[in-house]
């Protein structure tokens, strides 16, 4: 066999070199969208949360319903005891 000739080695390593770079930058763009699409999620997440929140704060609680249909109901037996 005989020895490799040093300037086809170089070229060689200059376009590894190359693809290797060219596949970080291609890495790189792409780590950059996930993190944008992570920085959307979190954005629609907390939007949701809050949304959530005022739902949560305009619904009447189930206790105070029932007790109003408690007192309902005894207010009409009442009034048709006295009828």
């Amino acid at each position: 066999m005989t020895e490799p000739d040093p300037t086809d080695i170089a070229l060689e390593l200059a376009e590894l070199r190359g693809s290797v770079e060219a596949g970080f930058a291609r890495l790189d763009g792409r780590f950059d969208l996930l993190a944008q699409r992570h920085d959307q999620t979190d954005r629609r997440l907390a939007e949701h949360d809050n949304r959530l929140d005022q739902a949560e704060q305009r619904r009447w609680p189930l206790p105070s319903v029932a007790a109003l249909v408690a007192l309902a109901a005894l207010a009409l037996s009442a009034w048709q005891i006295i009828q």
